[in-house]
C-alpha cells in the first residue's frame, strides 16, 4: 500500500481559469489536429478503379483442374475434404463406366464437389493434401453475394473451362495456376 501511494500524484483541484473554463485552447488542439490530417497519404483507395495489389502467397477462391484432354483430375479420394480442418469440403464419390480408350484412366470420379465459402478459412490445406494436384486456391477473392445458399460453391463453379471446347479460357485459368505454381 505505501509503494501505491509514492507512485500517485495528487490531483490538481484549483479552479480552471476563465480561458480554460471555454475550451477554447482544446478546440485549437483538435482543429491542429484535423488540419494535420489533411496533408497525410490516404489510407482508402477507389475501389472499383483501384485495386490493392494482392500478396504473393494470398489464397483467394479454390478451383479443380482439368488435364489436357478436358478431363477432371479429382479422384474423389477425399483427402482434400480430411485435411480441411473447417470441414468446408463435402464429395460424394461415383465410378466411371469402363470404356477401351480410358484402360488405365482412373477409375473414380466426383459426383458432387461442395465447398462452403461461409466455413472455408483459406489455409491452403486441401491443396496441399491433394496428390493429384485437382484443388488450387487462385488469385481472385471471394466475391459478395446476397444468401448464404450463393457462397456454396459446386463443381461447375469451381472447374476452370474445358481445354477442349474453351481453349482459351483454359489457357487464361492453366497460366494463372502455373504462375501461382512458381511463386511457391
Amino acid at each position: 500500500m505505501e509503494a501505491l501511494t509514492q507512485r500517485s500524484k495528487p490531483v490538481d483541484r484549483s479552479p480552471m481559469t476563465w480561458l480554460e473554463r471555454i475550451y477554447l485552447w482544446n478546440i485549437f488542439k483538435g482543429m491542429l489536429i484535423t488540419f494535420t490530417h489533411f496533408f497525410k497519404k490516404r489510407a482508402t483507395i477507389k475501389y472499383p478503379e483501384q485495386t490493392r495489389p494482392f500478396s504473393p502467397v494470398f489464397r483467394g477462391l479454390h478451383v479443380l483442374n482439368r488435364d489436357e484432354e478436358g478431363r477432371e483430375r479429382c479422384t474423389a479420394c477425399g483427402l482434400c475434404a480430411v485435411a480441411c480442418p473447417a470441414e468446408a469440403i463435402t464429395m460424394e464419390a461415383a465410378e466411371r463406366l469402363p470404356d477401351e480408350e480410358n484402360l488405365y484412366r482412373e477409375e473414380k470420379y466426383a459426383a458432387k464437389y461442395e465447398i462452403n465459402m461461409l466455413r472455408c478459412i483459406f489455409c491452403g490445406l486441401c491443396e496441399d493434401a491433394c496428390p493429384k494436384d485437382a484443388i488450387y486456391l487462385s488469385e481472385t477473392f471471394a466475391p459478395a453475394n446476397y444468401s448464404r445458399k450463393s457462397f456454396i460453391y459446386g463443381k461447375k463453379d469451381l472447374l476452370i473451362p474445358n481445354p477442349v471446347t474453351n481453349k482459351e479460357e483454359y489457357d487464361i485459368a492453366k497460366g494463372l495456376i502455373e504462375k501461382k505454381k512458381k511463386k511457391s
